[in-house]
């Protein structure tokens, strides 16, 4: 079918790209030596912001860690919440302890996305104020995700942190939110499934565990 320059029609073999990526993206934790190209970081993160949000609301602001030192700060924060999170657990603790959960020290970039405080945007949310900001953020974060796996580079998400002193380190303003670390940059190879699933953690549901018709999935 033809196509035009406002509503572009795309061909068999560029919507067959686009499954291969999503079907290929993969929450990195090891990455190999190396650098992320400007021009390459550029696109990803302009795939970033031109993810839709609800109000057009545009509540993510992504903020570059260059210091080594800031990247040290953030580490320890992340350890602590990890032996945090393993005292919450009981006869999964020690596997939990042995899961490599990120890559920051290896990755060739690091970058937060964090909520801007709220600007009243009412349009969508306000029923779920919170939910809407989190949910338009998460788009721009899936962007960025498909668009680094399309470039052949690793990301992996890091949460394992108190938002208030990432919030601190990085002088974010009162109302403000980070909400994820994303580790950027070449890797040697992608895992073959989720890191998880491999390790055992968890699996992938079956469609028919969460999807229904008319009523909650039974």
């Amino acid at each position: 079918m033809p196509g035009n320059k406002e509503q572009p029609c795309f061909s068999e073999q560029e919507r067959d790209a686009l499954y291969q990526v999503i079907y290929a993206r993969r929450d990195m934790r090891h990455f190999a030596t190396g650098t992320v190209d400007e021009v390459v970081l550029s696109r990803i993160l302009a795939a970033g912001h031109a993810a839709p949000s609800v109000g057009f609301m545009q509540p993510w602001r992504l903020i570059r860690i260059t210091r080594s030192k800031l990247r040290e700060q953030l580490v320890t924060l992340v350890e602590e919440e990890k032996c945090r999170t393993s005292d919450q657990m009981d006869e999964r603790k020690s596997e939990f302890m042995r899961l490599k959960i990120e890559g920051i020290r290896d990755c060739a970039e690091l970058i937060a996305v964090v909520l801007a405080p709220d600007d009243g945007t009412l349009f969508g949310r306000r029923t779920m104020p919170e939910e809407m900001v989190l949910c338009s953020a998460s788009c721009a974060i899936q962007n960025m995700w498909l668009a680094a796996r399309a470039e052949n580079l690793g990301m992996g998400w890091v949460s394992f942190f108190d938002p208030a002193d990432v919030a601190k380190l990085l002088n974010c303003p009162d109302g403000s939110k980070p909400i994820t670390l994303l580790c950027l940059g070449p890797v040697k190879e992608f895992y073959d499934k989720p890191m998880l699933e491999t390790e055992g953690w968890r699996k992938r549901e079956k469609m028919n565990v969460i999807l229904a018709e008319d009523c909650y999935p039974l």
